[in-house]
């Protein structure tokens, strides 16, 4: 499966671009250090050998948020909150522990920083949202820029038939509560989606169709699309996987026929207001990926599509 990229800017800063743009030598950029917060049910190892790319292949020192696969059994305790019944539920106290990890990475990144300098936050799959919520309570004077990879940012499409809010509140309250998405000099946020495999639902004569434009979010007041870019090649129609896999994107944004990076849809993956990227052929996670025909956002040669953005 071949590598595109698709790019969706916010029209107010199409050409406040970093300095650096991909394929370019990086060597005489300034990096600043990066915090990788781990995804729903991962833990720090899962992103050792992405702190060793961007270490030894780019330069930039990176610490990953302390996180074991048992500390994710803490948000159990959101049962015994009503407003956990209700769909209302709130990230604190809830997921405290996590966002407690987090400032913990920070104060070691910036440790690293040179004077003066502000740090880089990269959230993966639920890591991204969860650093929403971190700069809204802790702050975003040591943050330069927020980049997403595979995050979940919208709540729950609502009204759907046999649509359940697995987060049980939390994308809403992010949503309403946290800052809107901006990519100023001061602040930069980059949500990068990928586009593995294409949902179908149960049922009926679908077909995967190569080519398809989806809606991947509204910028600057127009509707922008992503295009596949059809190296794929054609299909007789969904098979059992692409049926299974479009019913987690159905809980996630309403719809089964998406593309996504076999866990979240492209769409969900997208704020307004940020600089958008969709990558071609890339997975979910970390667990069940590889190099060569199943690449996530983490893999040396996905990172190339994406490293520039964490230059000073």
């Amino acid at each position: 499966m071949g590598i595109g990229i698709v790019s969706v800017l916010p029209s107010p800063c199409s050409s406040s671009l970093p300095g650096a743009v991909a394929g370019t030598s990086i060597s005489t950029a300034t990096t600043r250090p990066a915090v990788i917060l781990p995804g729903l049910g991962n833990n720090t190892g899962d992103y050792q050998r992405l702190v060793s790319t961007l270490g030894e292949a780019h330069g930039i020192p990176s610490v990953v948020a302390k996180v074991s696969r048992v500390d994710w059994l803490r948000n159990a305790a959101g049962v015994l909150d009503r407003n956990y019944w209700k769909g209302t539920l709130r990230p604190r106290p809830v997921l405290d522990w996590y966002l407690e990890r987090v400032d913990q990475a920070v104060s070691e990144a910036k440790m690293l920083c040179p004077q003066g300098e502000r740090i880089s936050l990269i959230g993966h799959s639920a890591g991204g949202w969860l650093a929403r919520v971190y700069m809204q309570e802790f702050g975003i004077s040591n943050v330069a820029l927020l980049l997403t990879l595979g995050t979940p940012h919208l709540p729950p499409s609502k009204g759907f038939p046999g649509v359940f809010d697995q987060t049980r509140g939390l994308l809403d309250y992010v949503e309403k509560h946290c800052s809107p998405a901006v990519y100023t000099p001061e602040l930069r946020y980059v949500c990068i989606a990928g586009r593995y495999i294409q949902g179908a639902h149960f049922g009926g004569d679908d077909k995967i169709i190569s080519n398809e434009m989806v809606e991947v979010g509204k910028l600057g007041g127009t509707f922008e699309l992503a295009m596949d870019s059809g190296n794929q090649p054609p299909s007789a129609g969904p098979t059992l996987r692409a049926r299974l896999i479009g019913q987690g994107y159905k809980q996630v944004c309403g719809r089964a026929e998406v593309w996504g990076d076999g866990v979240v849809p492209e769409i969900s993956a997208h704020l307004e207001g940020a600089l958008n990227i969709s990558l071609e052929g890339v997975y979910h996670s970390p667990v069940g990926s590889d190099d060569e025909s199943r690449p996530w956002y983490g893999s040396p040669a996905i990172v190339e599509k994406w490293v520039h953005h964490l230059l000073a």
